[in-house]
């Protein structure tokens, strides 16, 4: 016991003979804590390695379970939040191939129009990207029409998807590479408009030049640039791809459509009418058939408005007969009944607001109650974010549009077209293309008296005998583009033959 006190002060006075004091122990503390810092620092990393390798495991387990249960469910059965096509991002085997080609450089576009012209433009520029080995930008979409509708292209469609379905055809980027982008900032790319409806030469020719001297060259219009008629055939099938495959809608718009075609479906068969008798429809084409003095004075106003509307005095009574205008609601009631489309059906006006409201929708609201939109069939809550996006809300009435068992256009603009074209694609499914001409004609003369009832159904029947969607190559006129039938309203190239039978007969 002594010995052991003994060799504590010993050790006492050596602490003491070396000034290592109260002072000496709180740096002693300092070092066992510098110490500690520098111990417990690589097990903070190894902690660090060891959550992050036991996450990797866990996300690759869910991917093998995700996996097999996406083989197991089949291609029909993934659920919504995990579709097929996203399903496909992590699956590289079920992508089609990349193509390979020496790339010529890139092509950016800025389309114009409305929803559906749009569209068809979108074709036309991935065919003419295809063609020309170039590496196409997503387009721009028209953002200063009249509609002002700010959506991008991923609001609308499944970028994605489109991106990677058509990867075997062209490359195509959401952005300009880094390096490029400085370029278009300096402006040094070159801007032009294509020449309308040119050959798929034209192209070649006079574009991929500017492509290979600038890099990048920026369509800054699209619609209605390459020619209907005359191009390759695989071109022609292309377009029809991109169409009818690489253009899906994105989910949110997918799944609304689905939802309004389901509650027109409990309730029966359904017609898809696209009266096209909105205000700035009727201001641009001039027609004012059943205005009154104060609403042609409005529309004529509207059309002074707007600088690249370059028709300012229009004879809207010649147009109408030269079958130029849109038919009025009141004409469009007398045409449905003369064709006898049942009273009871259900009619879906795919439209936007019909100018002069209720007043003008009595006739057809007497003749066919059963009248709906899909502001009466939806929650107001689910348009909530579609509102003020027109080509978002004409992608639902697209929708609808396709999935009718009858749909009846009332103006032949681009929607109607389109949408002609697709449903002949789904087996040439009943679309009535009224004959503008002769119905404000025949229906003059019915209304002057000049025709019993029966006289003109019987009259109006025979007259659209041959316009339900039939089977029918396009109509070529050489040096009239303008006039002959529009590729994108009769792709006859992409269609089966077979689907004939598939015709309905007139209700």
């Amino acid at each position: 016991m002594c010995r052991i006190e003994g060799e504590m002060e010993e050790r006492e006075r050596r602490r003491r003979r070396w000034g290592l004091g109260l002072k000496g122990t709180a740096l002693g503390d300092s070092r066992v804590e510098k110490l500690k810092s520098c111990i417990v620092f690589p097990r903070s990393r190894v902690k660090l390695w060891i959550i992050r390798a036991t996450t990797m495991v866990l996300l690759w387990t869910c991917l093998v379970q995700l996996t097999t249960l996406g083989e197991l469910l089949g291609p029909s059965g993934w659920p919504c939040c995990f579709s097929h096509e996203s399903a496909a991002s992590f699956l590289v085997k079920s992508l089609p191939p990349k193509r390979v080609y020496q790339n010529n450089g890139y092509l950016m576009v800025s389309c114009n129009g409305g929803l559906n012209q749009m569209r068809a433009a979108i074709c036309d520029m991935v065919a003419i990207a295809r063609y020309l080995n170039v590496t196409l930008i997503v387009p721009e979409l028209d953002k200063t029409s009249f509609w002002a509708d700010p959506s991008e292209f991923q609001d609308i469609f499944d970028v994605d998807h489109f991106i990677t379905s058509l990867r075997d055809e062209v490359r195509i980027l959401k952005e300009l590479p880094p390096r490029l982008k400085r370029r278009v900032v300096l402006g040094m790319i070159y801007t032009m408009p294509p020449i309308s409806w040119s050959d798929i030469s034209y192209y070649q020719d006079q574009v991929l030049p500017l492509i290979r001297k600038y890099k990048v060259v920026h369509l800054n219009r699209t619609d209605a640039r390459l020619a209907n008629n005359g191009q390759p055939f695989e071109i022609q099938k292309l377009r029809c791809r991109v169409n009818f495959s690489a253009l899906k809608f994105t989910p949110q718009i997918e799944e609304l459509g689905e939802k309004v075609i389901r509650l027109l479906r409990q309730k029966g068969r359904f017609m898809v009418l696209h009266l096209r008798y909105e205000m700035d429809m009727l201001a641009f084409s001039g027609c004012s058939q059943g205005c009154n003095k104060e609403e042609v004075e409005e529309l004529t106003r509207m059309r002074y408005a707007y600088p690249w509307w370059k028709e300012k005095i229009i004879n809207s009574e010649l147009k109408r007969r030269d079958g130029l205008c849109p038919l009025t609601p009141e004409e469009t009631a007398l045409t449905l009944r003369a064709l006898d489309i049942d009273s009871s059906i259900q009619v879906y006006i795919a439209a936007g607001e019909i100018y002069g409201g209720t007043r003008r929708m009595l006739s057809l609201a007497a003749a066919y109650p059963n009248l709906v939109r899909k502001e009466t069939l939806l929650e107001p809550s689910e348009l909530r974010f579609f509102q003020n996006h027109s080509s978002q809300m004409a992608a639902l009435d697209y929708l609808v549009s396709l999935e009718s068992d009858i749909f009846v256009p009332t103006y032949d603009g681009n929607m109607a077209k389109v949408v002609e074209g697709h449903r002949r694609h789904l087996g040439f499914k009943k679309t009535i293309l009224l004959d503008r001409k002769l119905l404000v004609d025949l229906i003059d003369q019915y209304n002057a008296g000049s025709f019993m009832w029966n006289e003109f159904s019987a009259a109006v029947k025979e007259a659209h005998t041959e316009r339900m969607g039939n089977p029918a190559k396009r109509l070529v006129i050489p040096d009239r583009p303008k006039e002959e039938d529009y590729f994108y309203s009769n792709p006859w190239e992409c269609l089966e033959p077979s689907n004939e039978s598939k015709i309905s007969s007139i209700i």
